[in-house]
Formats: structure tokens, C-alpha cells, sequence
């Protein structure tokens, strides 16, 4: 009698390992294919939506939010298909709702946050941002994070919500910037010659702008030097150049005007008894 229902209770065990093995393959073929599906899908929202010429920050974030949903569904389906009675597990997830949203109130923050970056958009893809925490351009804006890469390459994730935390401060916004320079001479030397030098040096230089037009004026009287404003607008993209070879410049023409540039001193007596 015995050995009657152990081999009931094997062949019932090899029906219920063949049947779920079935399953569990199928639920791998779905779950394969349903993520090459939300790849393609996403490709063909993002390929739909720059037709219209819209923005490509909202393009790569919609896409991403196609992505998400195509990838919930096809979740869904894998469980029903292994056994899980997916009806009663929404059934449940929505009685365990508040407690979920607590749990993840960083993550709903976060695409509250994403959604709210892309309506406004305080920056776009392209722009060089500080903000966060962090300073970088940004290269992709999805559903929980910004992704920026740092001027020595670096790739930052930043938390959405993070932005909203702090200011942000948006270095591309504009098509022209300015560069704030202090160039100091001795009070010995002739004011209105380094003056006429600098302006000459603004002048010659076609990266520098004529409209708004550049400022050169008296700073301060410091304590041991005499200190001049240097104010030049240039395009974005010419920012650092010029910030670099205009410091280089003045000090060239400096040298050979006999113009000093001061620094600091420390004259040290020795009094011996």
C-alpha cells in the first residue's frame, strides 16, 4: 500500500516538474523576448517623437518611460504564466499601497522630480550644469536619475530629486558669458598705460565681443598693488580659451611694456645685540 502511494506521489511529482519546467521555459522565452520588445518599442517612440522635432530631453525621457511600462507588463505576464495569479497580486499591491509608497517615497520623488525637469527645463541634453551637489554636462535625463559627465570624463548620476534640493545653475543657458579677470600692476608704474594696454589686448583678440562691450576699469587700490577689472564677453564655446590665453597675453605684453605685476613680499630684518 506503501509503495501504491509513494509511486502516485513520484509520478505526480514528475507531472508537476514536466509541467512547471514547461512554464518556467516559456516564462524565460517571454521575459527574453519582452525585453527586446521594450528596447524596440522605446526605439520607435524616441524615432516618433524626433519627427516632430521635439526636444531631445524629452525624447530620451518618454523613451525611458516606454521602456518602464513595456518591462512592468511583461513582468506581469512571466508570473501568470509561472502559476503566479497576478490578479490577486495587483489585489494586493493595491491593499499594500501606502505602505509601498513609503517605502519608496526616494524613488517617487525621484520621477516626480524627472518629470518635473523635463515640463520646466531648467537645462537640457548638452548643457553644462552645476547643481546637486555636482557640476558636469548633462548627457540623459531618465526616470530616476540625470547622468552628467565631469570635464575629466567622469560619469555622475545624479538623484532627480536632488536638483530640487539645491540651486542649479545653468552655464549654457546663454549664448555669450562673461570672464571676470583682475590683472594687478605696481603703484609705481603708469595707470593709464596699463589701462591702454589692456584694452589694446580686448581689442585684438576677434574671439571677444564687441556688443556687450568689454570692461576695463580701476578695481582697487590694494596693499601692494594697483588692480584692474577685466571684463570680456565671449561665445560659450570660446569661454576657456580665451580665459586661458588672455592671462598669458597680459602677462607677454606686461614683460615688454616694463609693467610690473606685484606679488607678495616678505622683507625679513635681522637686529643683532
Amino acid at each position: 500500500m506503501e509503495n501504491v502511494n509513494l509511486e502516485a506521489l513520484f509520478i505526480k511529482l514528475q507531472e508537476w516538474a514536466v509541467t512547471f519546467g514547461i512554464q518556467l521555459l516559456s516564462a524565460i522565452v517571454i521575459l527574453i523576448i519582452g525585453i527586446q520588445v521594450a528596447k524596440f518599442a522605446r526605439k520607435i517612440a524616441e524615432k516618433a517623437l524626433k519627427k516632430t522635432q521635439v526636444d531631445v530631453t524629452i525624447v530620451n525621457f518618454l523613451g525611458n518611460v516606454v521602456y518602464v511600462i513595456v518591462i512592468a507588463l511583461v513582468t506581469i505576464v512571466v508570473l501568470g504564466q509561472i502559476g503566479v495569479k497576478t490578479a490577486s497580486l495587483i489585489a494586493i499591491l493595491g491593499s499594500a499601497g501606502i505602505a509601498v509608497g513609503l517605502a519608496l517615497q526616494g524613488s517617487l520623488s525621484n520621477i516626480a522630480s524627472g518629470i518635473m525637469l523635463v515640463i520646466f527645463r531648467p537645462f537640457r541634453v548638452g548643457d553644462y550644469i552645476e547643481g546637486g551637489g555636482t557640476a558636469g554636462i548633462v548627457k540623459e535625463i531618465q526616470i530616476f536619475n540625470t547622468i552628467l559627465t565631469s570635464p575629466d570624463n567622469r560619469r555622475i548620476f545624479v538623484p532627480n530629486s536632488k536638483f530640487f534640493e539645491s540651486s542649479i545653475t545653468n552655464y549654457s543657458a546663454e549664448d555669450s558669458r562673461r570672464i571676470d579677470l583682475v590683472f594687478g600692476i605696481g603703484y609705481d608704474d603708469d595707470i593709464k598705460q596699463a589701462k591702454q594696454l589692456l584694452l589694446d589686448i580686448l581689442a585684438e583678440d576677434s574671439r571677444i565681443l564687441s556688443d556687450p562691450a568689454p570692461t576695463v576699469g580701476l578695481l582697487e587700490l590694494a596693499d601692494s598693488s594697483v588692480n584692474f577689472a577685466v571684463r570680456p564677453w565671449v561665445k560659450q564655446a570660446d569661454f576657456w580659451d580665451v580665459y586661458f590665453s588672455l592671462q598669458e597675453t597680459v602677462k607677454q605684453r606686461f614683460d615688454e611694456a616694463g609693467i610690473n605685476i606685484p606679488f607678495p613680499q616678505r622683507d625679513i630684518h635681522i637686529h643683532q645685540s
